[in-house]
C-alpha cells in the first residue's frame, strides 16, 4: 500500500518506520524543514530504542521518505494518517488546531480517494470535525470526491514503541463502513497473523477508548501512591502491600509502582483532556479530577523529603540528580518528576548536578546554561561535591550501586529514591540516610553519620 503520515514526532515517526518495515511504501510529511532534512540523512530526532534502526533500512530499502511537500504527501497515499501533536490547551482540553490544518490540507489537495486515519490522541467527535473541514474545502474548490474518516487511536510506550506497534495486544480501529475495514485489514495486516487482533468499533467509541486506557492506568499510579503516601504514615513498607495486592490476577503488577508521579507526553495530558471533554457535556469526572491532583502532589514529594532532611535549609546546598527523563529508554522530559524538583531547589537556593544516559541534551534545551546546573557525563561525576544524591527515574545502570562510593562521594550522606529501586536496610548498613516512597521502618531508620 501506498501511506502517508503527516507528522514525524513520536507517533508519526514510528507508525511510518513500522509500517514501512511490514513492506508498506511511506512518505512521512512535516513542517520542521529541519527535521526532515536530518531524517533523510538518518538523524532520528528522539531517542526510542531500535527506532534508528528501523528507519534507517527502510530509507536504504526506498519504502521510508520524508517531505515538507503536503501537497506531494497527499497525491502519495491512499491512506493518510493524521499524526501530528495535541497540546493541551490553557484549559486543559486538546489542542486542535495542527489536526484540523492537516485535514484541510488534504481536502485542498486531494484529487481522488482517500482513507484519514486520526493516529492523533483526539478528542471524541474529532473524526466529525476532520470530515466536516474536507468537505468544506472540496466544496470550496467546487469538486465532489469519495473519502473515508476512521479513528485509529496509538497505544505505544515510550522505551518500547517498536515493540508494541509490531507486537502489540490490540488494533483499534473506529468505522462503520465496509471499504474502511478492508483497507485497515491490508495495512496492518504483516502485524496481523498469528490472532486477530483488530477491533473494529464506532468511532466515538474508539476515539474514548484511548483517553480511557491511559486515565486507567495514570489512576492506577496514582492509587499506588496514595497507598505509599498512607504506608508511610502507618510505618508500613509499600513494597510488600504491592507484592501482596499485585499477586492478585484482577489486580496484577503492572502499573502498581509506587514512586514520584507519572510525567510524559501522554497520562497528564489526556487525563486532563478526558476530565475536559466529562465537564463539556455536563459531567465532573472527580476520580480524574483526584488522579490528576495525586500525581501533582507526588512530584513534590522528592523535594519534601529533601529539605525535611536538611531540616527546611537548601540555600547554598548541591543536590546530584540521576535521572532527568520521565521515565526509563527515553529522552523526553515533558512534565518529568525531576523537574519539579529541580525547579524547587532553585527556588530554594541550591544548585543541581543531574546525570541521565540520554536526557541531558533534552534538559540543556530546557533550561539552557545556568551555574546553578551541571549535567555530569558519568553518574558518579554528579555526585562530587554533593551535599544529597536523588534518585528521579530508574534507569538500569542506577539499580546497583556502591553505596560506600556514594557516601564517600557525598558531604551528607543522604539519599531520595523517589522510584523504591534500593533496599532500605542495604542503604541504611552503609551509613546513608535513606527516603524511599512509602517505605515505613525503611525510611525512619536514621544510621549513625
Amino acid at each position: 500500500m501506498k501511506i502517508t503520515v503527516f507528522g514525524t514526532g513520536y507517533v508519526g515517526l514510528v507508525t511510518g518506520a513500522c509500517l514501512a518495515d511490514a513492506g508498506h511504501d511511506v512518505l512521512c510529511v512535516d513542517v520542521d524543514p529541519a527535521k526532515v532534512e536530518a531524517l533523510e540523512r538518518g538523524v532520528v530526532p528522539i531517542f526510542e530504542p531500535g527506532l534508528e534502526s528501523v528507519v534507517a533500512r527502510n530509507r536504504e530499502e526506498g519504502r521510508l521518505g520524508f517531505t515538507t511537500d503536503s501537497a506531494k504527501g497527499v497525491a502519495f497515499g491512499t491512506l493518510q494518517f493524521i499524526a501530528v501533536g495535541t497540546p493541551p490547551d490553557e484549559d486543559g482540553s486538546a489542542d486542535m488546531q495542527y489536526v484540523l490544518a492537516v485535514a484541510a490540507t488534504i481536502g485542498r489537495h486531494m484529487d481522488g480517494y482517500k482513507l484519514v486515519v486520526n493516529k492523533s490522541t483526539v478528542p471524541v467527535g474529532t473524526a466529525d470535525r476532520v470530515r466536516a473541514t474536507i468537505t468544506a474545502e472540496l466544496s470550496g474548490r467546487g469538486v465532489e470526491l469519495s473519502f473515508d474518516v476512521c479513528s485509529n487511536p496509538e497505544f505505544l510506550k515510550e522505551g518500547a514503541a517498536i515493540d508494541d506497534f509490531t507486537r502489540g495486544a490490540r488494533i483499534v480501529v473506529g468505522t462503520d463502513s465496509d471499504k474502511v475495514r478492508e483497507l485497515m485489514r491490508e495495512c496492518y495486516g504483516p502485524y496481523n497473523w498469528n490472532h486477530d487482533k483488530l477491533i473494529f468499533m464506532d468511532v466515538r467509541s474508539a476515539e474514548l477508548t484511548k483517553y480511557a486506557a491511559n486515565a486507567m492506568l495514570a489512576t492506577k499510579i496514582s492509587f499506588m501512591n496514595e497507598m505509599a503516601n498512607l504506608a508511610e504514615r502507618l510505618g508500613a513498607d509499600i513494597e510488600n502491600v504491592r507484592l501482596g495486592i499485585g499477586s492478585d490476577p484482577r489486580i496484577g503488577y503492572h502499573f502498581i509502582y509506587p514512586g514520584c508521579g507519572y510525567g510524559g507526553s501522554c497520562f497528564p495530558k489526556d487525563v486532563r483532556a478526558l476530565e475536559r471533554i466529562a465537564r463539556e457535556v455536563g459531567y465532573e469526572a472527580r476520580m480524574l479530577s483526584a488522579v490528576e491532583a495525586i500525581n501533582e502532589q507526588q512530584k513534590s514529594t522528592l523535594f519534601s523529603k529533601l529539605n525535611n532532611a536538611f531540616d527546611g535549609d537548601l540555600n547554598g546546598k548541591t543536590i546530584a540528580v540521576w535521572g532527568l527523563a520521565f521515565k526509563p529508554n527515553t529522552d523526553d522530559m515533558r512534565e518529568a518528576p525531576s523537574r519539579t524538583l529541580m525547579e524547587a531547589v532553585w527556588a530554594a537556593g541550591g544548585g543541581i548536578q543531574a546525570y541521565d544516559p540520554e536526557a541531558r541534551d533534552e534538559c540543556r534545551r530546557l533550561y539552557g546554561d545556568r551555574k546553578n546546573l551541571v549535567l555530569a557525563e558519568h553518574r558518579m561525576d554528579a555526585l562530587d561535591g554533593a551535599d544529597a544524591l536523588v534518585i528521579c527515574t530508574e534507569w538500569k545502570e542506577f539499580r546497583v550501586a556502591d553505596f560506600e562510593a556514594i557516601k564517600a562521594a557525598l558531604h551528607t550522606p543522604v539519599i531520595v529514591d523517589g522510584r523504591n529501586i534500593y533496599e532500605p536496610s542495604a542503604v541504611n548498613a552503609a551509613g546513608l540516610l535513606y527516603f524511599g516512597v512509602g517505605r515505613g521502618d525503611g525510611v525512619r531508620s536514621q544510621p549513625s553519620r
